[in-house]
């Protein structure tokens, strides 16, 4: 026997009788050595369960065995000896157990240190515990408000930008639709026509059409070159939350406390399709140009995609504990997300596969999400707490509150609505002070001079 075989065999035994004491709590006080056990009872006992529970742990994988092969042999190399016997090779691989010997011989896995690059294995026992190096948020300049708009008489419940990005529009519980100038913030227009507080409003990218849902249980179709509603849609039992237009299709989709998800022809106002399987209030829908064209959330917990050709749910997630009231779909990625008071969660379509949890959370009732190209995600909660998200990471870089105005309440500083516009770059939020407020970014950010909240990473898997 060489040296270096002696010296690879004196390693193996030390790593087994350093491990003695975990091997004892894993397989019970029965087995008193791991290594010399000569009852058979027991040998068969311990190849049995570690078989049955660590065959995946067995060998290391392809990869890194020829990555230790070519460094292994390029050391040898460099040190100008001759060939040595390594151990791990491509054709002989060391077993977690060989056979029903009493020797063992155990392969260590090697596993990525996120922390340190230089480090390439690490040993980590028996047990294979993939960790997940969390990906380095980007750096995004902090947002401030650039302009406080009053004029409603109510609380602020919806806000839709047009595609043009010249105006936007605000509902609000005092029975009125305003649109107001996005450059200067002007009023243009009062529309009335509703008697109860509008909850929800959409403008179509392809008529001149803004549409609008209220608590009085009726969806209106407002002309606007003529200022006026030429059409109205009957249908829901309660009170309507939520309002969407297909991207590419004429049909308009309407939700509330109903429970039911409302499909519309825009000009014929003939219901297409009414989607039923939330068991409470629908707070918030999307629309999108493909598969899930449709996607709910509601106060049961739970998220659906459905699916718009069979008119049927495709999709159920159920993965937040409470009441869902906000989404927000990301303009170029194929990837939505949900907000609930347990967590903000991001998913990814067409079959709902959950991709990771914004963090920090709010604590408290998120009302409203809006994401824009940039990969920045704001939440608006119920007790005014404002957050800024990084998209790709779910790092939140900033976070802060909302001021109510000068006259109101001290409580009156919640978020029920916000949009980003056309661009990305102004935020327009709808707020419990009766208050329109457009953010912008800080022109003259910097990394060093608002390096926002600090990232620190997990080494735990995020739980659902």
């Amino acid at each position: 026997m060489s040296v270096s075989e002696t010296d690879e065999l004196e390693y193996i035994q030390s790593t087994i009788l350093s491990s003695r004491k975990r091997t004892r709590a894993l397989f019970g006080p029965s087995i008193e050595d791991f290594t010399c056990s000569d009852e058979p009872s027991h040998r068969l006992k311990l190849l049995s369960k570690v078989r049955g529970d660590y065959a995946s742990a067995a060998e290391l994988p392809l990869y890194l065995v020829n990555k230790i092969t070519a460094a292994s042999a390029a050391q040898t190399k460099r040190n100008g000896r001759g060939a040595r016997s390594s151990l791990i090779t491509t054709t002989q691989r060391h077993k977690l157990l060989e056979g029903g010997s009493t020797s063992t011989n155990i392969t260590l896995r090697s596993k990525p240190n996120p922390m340190n690059s230089a480090s390439t294995t690490a040993l980590t026992g028996l047990i294979d515990r993939p960790s997940l190096a969390e990906e380095r948020p980007e750096w995004h300049a902090p947002w401030e408000v650039m302009r406080v708009i009053t004029g409603h008489l109510g609380w602020v419940r919806s806000v839709c930008v047009e595609p043009d990005n010249q105006w936007f529009a605000t509902g609000s519980t005092d029975r009125t639709i305003k649109i107001w100038d996005l450059a200067s913030g002007t009023l243009k227009l009062s529309l009335t026509g509703h008697i109860m507080g509008i909850r929800g409003l959409a403008v179509s990218p392809r008529h001149p059409y803004l549409f609008s849902g209220g608590e009085d249980k009726l969806v209106k179709c407002w002309d606007l070159e003529q200022n006026k509603v030429i059409r109205s849609y009957h249908g829901h039992l309660s009170a309507i939350n939520a309002v969407a237009v297909h991207p590419t299709l004429d049909l308009l989709v309407t939700a509330g406390r109903d429970a039911a998800v409302r499909v519309w022809d825009i000009r014929t106002k003939t219901p297409v399709f009414t989607l039923t399987g939330h068991k409470s209030t629908i707070f918030d829908l999307k629309c999108q140009e493909a598969d899930p064209q449709i996607i709910s959330s509601s106060e049961d917990a739970t998220i659906r995609l459905w699916d718009l050709a069979a008119g049927k749910t495709q999709t159920v997630l159920t993965h937040h504990k409470k009441s869902v009231r906000a989404l927000a779909v990301h303009p170029n990625e194929f990837t939505f997300a949900s907000a609930s008071p347990d967590n903000i969660k991001k998913w990814r379509c067409p079959n709902g596969d959950f991709i990771n949890n914004f963090y920090p959370n709010h604590n408290a009732i998120i009302n409203t999400l809006a994401v824009n190209a940039d990969g920045v995600m704001f939440s608006g909660g119920d007790n005014g707490s404002i957050g800024f998200f990084d998209w790709k990471s779910g790092h939140k870089f900033q976070e802060t509150a909302s001021i109510p105005i000068p006259g109101s309440l001290e409580a009156e500083n919640g978020i029920f609505c916000s949009t980003f516009d056309q661009t990305g770059l102004r935020l327009i939020t709808g707020e419990a002070d009766k208050s329109i407020k457009i953010w912008k970014e800080k022109p003259d950010a910097t990394r060093d001079s608002d390096p926002g909240i600090e990232w620190k990473p997990s080494l735990t898997r995020q739980r659902f």
